[in-house]
């Protein structure tokens, strides 16, 4: 029976008026397909359901990815109910997430979950936005202890976006007791712990993916 993956995007597209932003294409397209190139039954949901909007700055017209971008035209609303059927869920990035992502109490359901039953979570970027508030019933942080990586302070002031961000994805993390990990800004950095697998950025989609199915594997 092929492994089952969830895949939740953001709806969030704005930073400020006048800067635009959604779901950062390749941190989906490529994930979704090395998912489906792996015989995988990927389902396509966000925090609201319906068209999914991409940043701007993350569109490029590439062949490959269409198939994936047509899974974004109308999305499944994420339910509860999605934590029954599935064997792994990731979650791409965007700056969208870091505002739709951490306080959703759907999301954080479902992720306490696949937590409590050591199932696969994978999350590439701002993706860990979402995972940064996850908790065990008894209150231990999904992350404390455990090697993670994330979107990177320093690359966040690079792109001079800090400002406005609702916080700062690392110093979060570290927060929260995790064993933070990073290589170089725009790096392809990717770490599984456990059934725990973050990449650091866009360019450690292939590599965050390839480890989720790595994690099923074992």
């Amino acid at each position: 029976m092929s492994k089952r993956v969830l895949m939740v995007v953001t709806n969030h597209t704005t930073i400020t008026d006048d800067h635009k932003t959604g779901l950062w294409l390749e941190e989906f397209a490529v994930p979704y397909l090395v998912f489906k190139e792996k015989g995988y039954d990927v389902t396509v949901t966000s925090i609201e359901g319906g068209e999914v909007a991409l940043d701007p700055n993350s569109i490029e017209d590439k062949p490959e990815w269409k198939e994936a971008e047509a899974e974004l035209k109308s999305t499944k609303k994420l339910t509860k109910e999605h934590a029954n059927n599935s064997d792994a869920v990731f979650l791409p990035g965007g700056h969208g997430t870091m505002f739709d992502f951490p306080d959703n109490e759907t999301l954080q359901y479902i992720l306490q979950q696949f937590a409590e039953d050591d199932c696969v979570i994978g999350s590439v970027c701002h993706g860990p936005a979402g995972i940064v508030n996850v908790t065990y019933k008894d209150g231990t942080p999904l992350v404390k202890g455990k090697k993670v990586t994330a979107f990177t302070d320093s690359e966040e002031m690079e792109m001079q976006l800090d400002q406005h961000m609702p916080f700062l994805l690392e110093s979060k993390i570290r927060e929260k007791g995790a064993d933070f990990q990073k290589d170089e800004n725009w790096s392809d950095f990717s770490i599984r712990d456990g059934k725990l697998v973050t990449g650091q950025n866009p360019q450690s989609s292939r590599s965050t993916a390839e480890k989720v199915v790595e994690a099923l594997k074992a």
